[in-house]
């Protein structure tokens, strides 16, 4: 029996086991993926307090092994299912099946997709969404990639880093991320930027053959021979747990800054809930009050 369960473990989720943990909470942090979440495919944050400059993978890295120093407990699982019995929560897993007295949902948000036939087929074969992981694979070649806001354009400096050429799509006239990174990205060389189009298919059936993009003046235009990296956003993944909490018109959590829910003991924090800033800043925010909250729901249960 744990006091808190965690359930994901990027910021928002190791800040909460940060704070319970401190309180002398038995914390289980379950995660179905890899350590650090969005923020660990970052190749460089700049708007983090007292770092200058830390890459993501790094700043999950030091905050994973503080947790582990104060003693969390931590596996693999992809959770299907929370549950309330009496004072107890039921978390049920791929794996296994755990049980708490207190919630804590941290799982962030998954890539949003282009919607595109043959989208799933060709991932991994020449359709990626973390230029971090795949981009090596493609040093030395003339790439491509879609996205106007603050990922895309921290990919694009990565990719200009190491390949060719960076052709650089984006759906609007504009960019949507800081200045600085879009004053870099505009002064980088071999990053083409074509504006107002949007992608409309991907050929190739083993492996991505060519990318078919259509300008607002609904002409086309192809790009043939190149990976594609996809970073358009992220949608949350929370229906699986509306029978505990209730969600937005956009499927996330409908939460405020408390981070309570509608069931008594669970909590939620980080890009998975209702929001109007998502930085990782906001999310340790949102990982220190869930964790106070469910602290002080324990301390009221068990007086």
């Amino acid at each position: 029996m744990y006091d808190i369960i965690i359930i994901g473990s990027g910021v928002s989720g190791m800040t909460a086991a940060l704070y319970a943990l401190r309180n002398n909470k038995k914390v289980l942090m379950l995660e179905c993926e890899g350590v650090g979440g969005q923020i660990a495919l970052s190749p460089r944050v700049e708007n983090y307090p007292t770092h200058k400059e830390i890459s993501g993978a790094k700043l999950s890295e030091d905050l994973f092994e503080q947790i582990s120093a104060l003693g969390v407990e931590f596996d693999f699982d992809n959770i299907y299912n929370v549950e309330k019995c009496g004072e107890i929560f039921v978390v049920k897993g791929e794996f296994g099946e755990y049980k708490s007295k207190s919630v804590i949902i941290a799982n962030g948000v998954k890539h949003r997709k282009l919607r595109l036939p043959n989208e799933d087929k060709l991932l991994g074969h020449g359709v990626y969404y973390c230029a971090i992981c795949d981009g090596p694979f493609y040093e030395g070649k003339e790439v491509t990639l879609i996205g106007d806001g603050n990922t895309a354009l921290q990919y694009a400096l990565l990719l200009s880093g190491m390949c060719s050429k960076v052709n650089l799509v984006i759906m609007f006239d504009r960019f949507f991320g800081d200045e600085n990174l879009v004053t870099a990205v505009e002064a980088k060389k071999n990053i083409h930027i074509t504006k107002n189009a949007r992608t409309v298919e991907l050929k190739g059936e083993d492996h991505l053959e060519s990318i078919v993009f259509e300008r607002s003046d609904k002409t086309t235009f192809e790009i043939k021979g190149t990976p594609l990296f996809v970073a358009i956003g992220q949608v949350p993944d929370n229906k699986r747990f509306d029978n505990v909490a209730d969600l937005d018109g956009d499927g996330y959590f409908d939460s405020d800054e408390t981070t309570k829910t509608k069931t008594e003991g669970l909590f939620v924090a980080g890009d998975t809930r209702k929001k109007s800033v998502r930085q990782v800043t906001t999310a340790i925010g949102d990982g220190a009050t869930a964790a106070t909250m469910a602290c002080n729901y324990l301390n009221s249960i068990t007086k």
